[in-house]
Parts: C-alpha cells; structure tokens; sequence
C-alpha cells in the first residue's frame, strides 16, 4: 500500500528511500477555518487560529489569508448571524470590516443578503462602509429595501447613503416596488428616492413595476408621491403643464396631468397596464392623474377597461405569423396571469425568429409565472448568449437561479 506521506515516513526510519516523491503540499486550513466561523464555533475557531499560526504572533494574518472564492471568516460569520464570532474578528484582531469576496460583496452585503440583520447593525455600528456596493451595483439599501426591513432601511439612510443607487436590477425603490414592500416604498419616497428612474436598458419604472405586481398600495404611493411632486415643480415654475422637460432637463417624461404617462416598452400607459392586469382598482387610482388617451374613446373607468379589452381581442385576432405580436401578446397574458397562454405565444414567437433574445426571455418570463424554475433558467440563459450584457435579461436569470435553488 502507498504511503501517504512518503517523506515524514522515511524521516522517521532516518535514511531517504530511493527516487523519493515530492512531499504533498499542507492543508492550509482556510476551509475548516471558515466553517468553524460560519457555525458560530467560537472556541475552535480560537484553537485553529492558534495552529495555523504556529505560534508566530499574526493571528489576524491567518485570518485574513484563509478565503473561499474571496470569503473570509468575517463573510462566514457575518451571513450566519455570528456575533459573538464577529466581535472577536473586529474588535480582538482586528479585520478589515469591508473586506470583498470576489463578487465584491463585504461582509455587511452578505448579512443583509441572508437576513441576518442583527449581524449586519453590529457591522454598522463598527464603522462597515454603508453605501459600498458589490460589483453588480448593488448596495445595502438594495437589499434592506427588497427585504422590507424597516429598521435597517432607516438605518442606513440615517447614515446619509444614497437613496437613489442604481444596480442592473434598478433602485431600491424598483425593488421595494417588485416586492409590494409600501412600507418602505414609503420611506424611500420620503427620502426623495427619484421614482422616474428607469431599469438600465430598459424603460420599467418603479410604476410599472407596481401596477404589474400588482402591489395597489405601492401604485397608490407612487400616484400620490407624484402629484405632490408635480405641484412643488408648479410652484416653483419648473413644471410644463403639457408634454416637455423639467427646468433641470435631467428627465424627459410625457407629463400631461401628471408622469403616470411614461409609457412601457410597447408604447402602453401605464393605466392600460393595469386594465390589462385586470385591476380595476389600479384604473380607478391612475384615472384622476392620466391624461385623456386618444384612442380610448369613452374616456371612464369601464371605458378604459373595455379599451384594453377589446385591444387584446383584436391582438389576437391578428397576424400569427407576426413575431413581435406574438412578444407582445405573451407579454400581455403575463400582465393577466396567464402562463400557459404566455407561454404558448412565446414558444411560436421563438420558433418564428429563433435568433431574437426576446423570444427567449419571454418564455422565460412564461415559465416563471408557472414555477419551472429549470426550464426558466435556460430560457434565459439562450437570451444571455444572444444578447450579452443585457442586464434586463441578466436580472431575469438571477432571479430564476435564486428561485431555483430557494
């Protein structure tokens, strides 16, 4: 039987055998280090940083150097809610509080990204940089937002992070608007969270987000948000009254009554998305603020709800042989909740143009709504190869990926 350790072997019996081979390299023990961390085991955790440093005096350097794709102890601890573990990292060896992995995540993103918000307000408080964000963009606020968490949003606002970071799956409003989160939507908007900023890409607001959610609260809020918003640029001459700019030029929106009239990527207002999600609340919220819609004739409540109606009708009366119709009509069975029907559009739109990234996300967006999760994230992943850097497409997949393994 091969030994093991060729070379400890013969040292010990005191002469070397013939052809030796190369002694293995040591385990350096990152692995054992960071699970100990990552369970909270602060008394071997202890006692693993005593063997690994051999009695050199540079404890902290051993606890530095043992990573994990970039993780360190400080990771560990922090994304498990170790405090006693943390405590000791920070305050008796002193680590760096805003270490990345390599996603670029510190070990305050990780907390907050598992929930542990006890961990994640110790980090805060010792001094963890609040606004750091990974390499995707996201930021604390992102995660506190999307988490609903009332407490840590406050908090990190309190410590004078930007309201408004914008990652590839948007805002924190954009996530506390996908998620029905009003509460904090609520905060964030108080906060003056720019809520005409768009998807980067794409042209989702925080408002469409709400109304196809549909989270009523959150389209109340962004509805109510913009009207006061609408009257202080009013008051201070900086607001057309007809479509144009804001003074500043920073935005351009179709303002009419009000910028509840920025439209989708199908050219859609947003309160014929909600008619089309079969909201009629959502119509009822949007109506006092959206200007008269040419082609909706009998310009009500039921009016617009029949408009959206009959438009669907006629859509699907139409060409089948027409790609982008078929895109747009899976989209619209999406907005009414239907997968199989979005589903099925989806599928002819692709073997139609099998080529074209839209296809592919639309099916993906189809088996989303059904839960099949599998099928979802290859969907995606054919987009991604067909349109790369699409971070429309790139949020789609994390989700689907995070769905799959949840």
């Amino acid at each position: 039987m091969a030994r093991r350790h060729p070379a400890a072997t013969s040292a010990k019996r005191g002469a070397a055998p013939p052809n030796p081979s190369p002694p293995p390299p040591p385990a350096d023990g990152s692995i054992p280090l960071l699970h100990a961390a990552s369970r909270g085991d602060l008394r071997l955790f202890k006692r693993l940083v005593r063997d690994l440093d051999k009695g050199r005096g540079r404890p902290r350097e051993v606890v530095e150097a043992a990573k994990d794709q970039g993780l360190v102890a400080l990771h560990c601890a922090g994304g498990k809610g170790r405090l006693r573990v943390c405590r000791y990292l920070v305050e008796e060896l002193g680590v760096d509080v805003d270490a990345v992995d390599d996603g670029g995540r510190t070990p305050l993103l990780v907390a907050l990204i598992h929930g542990s918000m006890n961990t994640a307000s110790y980090l805060l408080d010792d001094g963890a940089d609040p606004g750091k964000a990974d390499d995707k963009g996201f930021a604390p606020l992102h995660h506190a937002a999307k988490a609903g968490d009332r407490k840590m949003t406050e908090l990190l606002l309190a410590k004078g992070v930007s309201v408004d970071p914008v990652s590839s799956e948007g805002t924190p409003l954009y996530a506390a608007a996908l998620e029905g989160h009003d509460e904090i939507m609520q905060i964030l908007l108080e906060n003056n969270a720019d809520c005409n900023k768009k998807l980067p890409g794409g042209v989702d607001t925080p408002l469409l987000v709400a109304i196809t959610a549909p989270s009523l609260k959150c389209v109340k809020l962004l509805v109510e948000h913009s009207y006061d918003a609408r009257k202080a640029l009013q008051k201070n001459g900086t607001f057309q009254d007809h479509q144009g700019l804001s003074s500043s030029g920073a935005t351009t929106i179709s303002v009419g009554k009000g910028w509840p009239e920025i439209l989708e990527e199908f050219g859609r207002f947003p309160i014929e998305l909600a008619a089309l999600s079969g909201t009629r609340e959502g119509v009822a919220i949007l109506f006092p603020v959206t200007s008269c819609i040419p082609t909706v004739h009998d310009w009500s409540i039921d009016g617009i709800i029949r408009h959206a109606r009959v438009s669907m009708k006629q859509a699907m009366e139409y060409d089948r042989h027409d790609a982008t119709l078929l895109s747009d009509r899976s989209f619209c069975w999406l907005c009414m909740g239907d997968g199989h029907e979005a589903l099925r559009d989806a599928l002819a739109c692709r073997e139609m143009r099998p080529g074209w990234p839209k296809a592919c996300y639309r099916q993906g967006q189809a088996l989303m709504l059904l839960k099949d999760y599998g099928a979802a994230c290859d969907a995606f992943l054919d987009a991604a190869k067909l349109d790369p850097g699409s971070p429309e497409i790139e949020s789609a997949l994390r989700e689907a990926m995070n769905s799959l393994r949840t």
